[in-house]
């Protein structure tokens, strides 16, 4: 009988035992798909906060390349004359400009006088015509370059983005728009690649691009190609987007410029009607005005009315523009 209960507890001892054994020796099915499930998680989870850090590590390099240009192009916001005429396309030298404009006022002064201007009216409109309508001039001429070069980027930028689609690298697409593009794009893109041969990296090379142009989506397009060259990503997509937001901002410039067309047209007969008024009465009547030019008190009435019209221009002028 002793024997009897020693063998079952034997029996009882080897089965507890071998329960609590085996599923260490034989792992269960269902906990090791759990357990699998579970390291995938922590592996994808991991590559999601990768992805994550790497995005956001290259939106603070967006960020502070963009912020580095806007203050770049907020400290150059004055230009210089030199600048203007660079920026404007011309070759001529700033001191040959200096010189033609002394010999604009130089004419201006003696065709007043010969219309029996006052010689301190002559002298007065002969400084500031010399020295303001030059500038005017080339501004305007800065402004239209500008434009066309507005109008022909985002075309050179789907150029480059096809080139860089299609295998090529980033200087074989700028040359392939130096070549076929139209001006000015044409000639500034073979500026940047002269750069680049000369031994500037890309980076210090498109700067001279936004140095001819300071305009906010020359700005964009620097800093896409500054990004790109320092933290990498996808060139032709950011270049893709970047095409599609300058298009966006032509069409909503063209909107304004539809919609304002009426404002600028009513600016401009109320601006010139005092001037074109005046012009008839002294054809008509000579003598009717000339009592502004050669009594003290009509002097100071015309001063008065000269500052009170150019103040209405002014104000009316910043009424009908918009920035975008």
């Amino acid at each position: 009988m002793q024997t009897l209960l020693l063998a079952i507890l034997a029996m009882v001892t080897i089965g507890a035992a071998g329960f609590a054994l085996v599923p260490t020796a034989l792992p269960n099915k269902r906990a090791s798909e759990r357990r699998k499930a579970f390291q995938g998680d922590i592996r994808a989870n991991r590559r999601e906060a990768d992805v994550s850090r790497t995005r956001d590590n290259r939106r603070k390099s967006v960020q502070q390349v963009l912020k580095a240009q806007t203050e770049e192009l907020n400290a150059k916001k004055r230009v210089t004359l030199p600048d203007l005429i660079f920026q404007a396309g011309m070759t001529v030298r700033p001191a040959t400009f200096i010189r033609n404009s002394v010999i604009f006022g130089a004419v201006l002064f003696v065709v007043l006088v010969i219309a029996q201007v006052p010689l301190l009216y002559a002298l007065i409109f002969a400084v500031a015509g010399g020295y303001l309508l030059p500038r005017m001039y080339v501004q305007r001429r800065r402004r239209k370059y500008q434009d066309r070069f507005l109008d022909e980027l985002p075309n050179a930028i789907e150029a480059i983005v096809r080139g860089v689609k299609t295998g090529l690298p980033l200087n074989d697409s700028m040359r392939v728009v130096a070549k076929d593009t139209k001006e000015p794009v044409k000639s500034e893109f073979g500026r940047v690649l002269d750069q680049q041969s000369f031994g500037m990296s890309m980076t210090e090379a498109v700067q001279v691009l936004l140095e001819r142009v300071p305009l906010p989506e020359v700005n964009f397009f620097v800093v896409v190609i500054s990004v790109q060259q320092q933290s990498g990503g996808n060139l032709s997509e950011a270049l893709g987007n970047l095409a599609r937001v300058l298009r966006n901002r032509k069409k909503m410039k063209q909107k304004v410029k539809a919609m304002s067309s009426e404002a600028k047209a009513s600016a401009g007969i109320i601006g010139s009607l005092p001037i074109v008024v005046a012009a008839l009465v002294s054809l008509v009547s000579p003598s009717y005005l000339l009592p502004l030019f050669v009594t003290p008190i009509g002097n100071v009435c015309l001063g008065i009315g000269v500052l009170m019209l150019a103040t209405g221009i002014f104000v009316m002028s910043r009424m009908v523009k918009f920035e975008i």
